[in-house]
């Protein structure tokens, strides 16, 4: 394509402009854009410096819609159609409305080239609603093609899958690829901590005192390290994740929003204090989504600052869409560090917002559900410790699943299955099996189990951790399968007994063949969580008959 003028763009559903910068700096003049969320918009037109405006977008008319347009972007709202928003169980029909307000507005303005980005889920929601009788069914003549991309291809520090559905140069876009340089979370840090300061994706330079949403939070605390890790090592589904994330590698993604312990979040040893654990700062989330140490955040709180970079798409990436949407061939791709000049901080400066700190006092209801390490397999066969609250008390118990994502088998343990399980334990491996259980059954009763939750939610102090106690059934269960591991048939013979008193003997079961062939550790659960249970039932039932004779005198 020969470029005679600057070709111009509308970025709709534009949130901080992340299309807007990356068409900008790839030489498109982009004329306006339009977002419903004010902070947003303030960010986009104090960087971008064009009309930005404040607007829902399925309400704009198209007569207010500039004319002579070229290019159509945007990234309509993502929350419907993502898997973490109620397990994927989002409203898609709200969804597909910005999906068609989109597709609407290219319709009318007909440009040469459009793009519109979301989650790698909505290529599939493209291809079904495209079909004779589906919602986009009327848009097929606008060519509508989705690709899913991985980040990581394009130069950028993360590995997060996006789709960009459009009418673009799919094989002018993926010959860019083997030009750009890899980058890693490690280049991001290691950057971000020296002085003065680099821009590792753009090449710009900032002394260290003028960077700005650098301040590091908190290092994690004893106890948001242990289910930070817990989230990531021994969650009940993703339990393969790296704790601390390796700096020689992309990140997965930078959210929106994530707590200080969930899975979802990026921790690292910081290069200022590296035997600590922290989260990232809003600047280095901001450098890992491929925004220059310039670009500013007008957000009032710190939770709004991370929800504009988890939002938005890397302008380091709508860079190299910009210049497939002029037809630049790869041989003469300029590299992004070639516009550093043009790159400045905007005035005034954003307002500084302290990072999030660990939380004083929790919930009266905080949860606490951990898999038991020794007793846990993948594919989300695992033993659990838990609570659950009842009327403003807590219980706590060991609970034990198996079976598939959309088939999940609960397996109650009380004190009838701990007794019909012993029945079938031999004579001679007994006192071993007894020697184990009556170690967690001593351990339990002398827990102080009623303040535990108390504990948990820092309300108040008590003898007994959650974790502690979570730490005695992994010692249990560890000791457990090493007795049972040498009688595969005993070990059988129990998994079998607890299934056919639960379930009966003809009720086919899914996953139960893998818990046969792992018999020594489900077995060694049964035990361990019939024995817990059984104990803290026993418990309970004491504490509640004192309670009833202490009010009748």
């Amino acid at each position: 394509m020969s470029v005679e003028r600057a070709l111009k763009a509308i970025d709709l559903y534009s949130g901080i402009g992340g299309w807007s910068l990356g068409l900008r700096l790839a030489g498109i003049e982009v004329v306006a854009s339009y977002e419903r969320w004010g902070p947003a918009n303030e960010t986009n037109f104090k960087n971008n410096h064009h009309q930005a405006q404040t607007v829902d977008i399925r309400r704009l008319s198209f007569a207010d819609l500039p004319g002579g347009i070229d290019v159509v972007v945007g990234s309509p709202p993502c929350t419907e159609f993502s898997f973490s928003n109620r397990g994927g169980n989002g409203d898609l029909e709200d969804g597909l409305e910005d999906i068609i307000t989109f597709l609407k507005i290219v319709d009318h303005l007909k440009p040469r080239m459009w793009a519109m980005e979301n989650v790698p889920r909505v290529a599939a929601i493209i291809d079904k609603e495209m079909k004779d009788g589906g919602r986009l069914h009327a848009f097929s003549h606008l060519g509508i093609r989705p690709h899913i991309l991985n980040m990581e291809d394009f130069g950028l520090p993360q590995r997060r899958k996006r789709c960009v559905a459009g009418n673009f140069d799919m094989n002018l876009l993926q010959a860019y690829v083997p030009r750009l340089d890899r980058s890693t979370l490690g280049d991001v840090i290691t950057a971000l901590s020296q002085d003065p300061v680099r821009d590792p994706l753009y090449g710009v330079s900032l002394p260290k005192s003028q960077l700005v949403d650098h301040v590091p939070e908190m290092p994690l605390n004893p106890e948001e390290l242990r289910i930070n890790r817990a989230n990531k090592r021994a969650h009940v589904v993703y339990n393969a994740m790296p704790f601390p994330d390796p700096m020689e590698r992309a990140v997965r993604t930078i959210t929106a929003t994530c707590t200080r312990v969930s899975r979802e979040s990026i921790v690292i040893n910081p290069p200022e204090e590296p035997e600590s654990v922290r989260r990232l700062t809003v600047r280095e989330r901001a450098s890992l989504q491929g925004f220059p140490i310039t670009f500013q955040f007008y957000g009032a709180t710190y939770g709004q600052k991370l929800r504009m970079v988890g939002n938005a798409i890397p302008p380091a990436f709508s860079y190299l869409m910009g210049h497939v949407f002029q037809g630049t061939e790869a041989e003469v791709l300029p590299v992004l560090s070639s516009h550093s000049e043009r790159l400045s901080a905007p005035k005034p400066m954003p307002v500084l917002t302290p990072p999030h700190q660990p939380g004083s006092t929790y919930p009266s209801h905080r949860s606490f559900r951990f898999a038991i390490q020794s007793l846990q397999l993948k594919s989300g066969v695992r033993f659990e410790l838990r609570n659950r609250i009842v009327d403003s008390t807590a219980d706590w118990a060991v609970d034990f699943y198996f079976g598939t994502s959309k088939d999940i088998i609960a397996v109650p343990m009380d004190g009838a299955l701990l007794i019909r399980l012993l029945k079938v334990v031999t004579t001679g491996l007994r006192p071993k099996v007894e020697a184990v259980l009556s170690g967690v059954s001593t351990y339990v009763t002398e827990a102080d189990i009623e303040n535990m939750q108390r504990v948990w939610t820092h309300r108040g102090v008590g003898g007994t951790r959650p974790f502690m106690l979570l730490d005695e059934l992994d010692r249990a269960g560890t000791r457990l399968i090493e007795v049972l591991q040498p009688e595969p048939m005993v070990a059988a013979a129990v998994v079998d007994a607890a299934i056919s008193l639960v379930f009966g003997d003809d009720k086919p079961l899914v996953g139960l063949a893998k818990l046969v062939r792992n018999a020594p550790l489900i077995a060694a659960g049964l035990l361990v969580g019939s024995t817990v249970n059984s104990t803290i039932r026993a418990r309970v039932r004491s504490t509640a008959g004192r309670s009833a004779i202490a009010r009748s005198h």
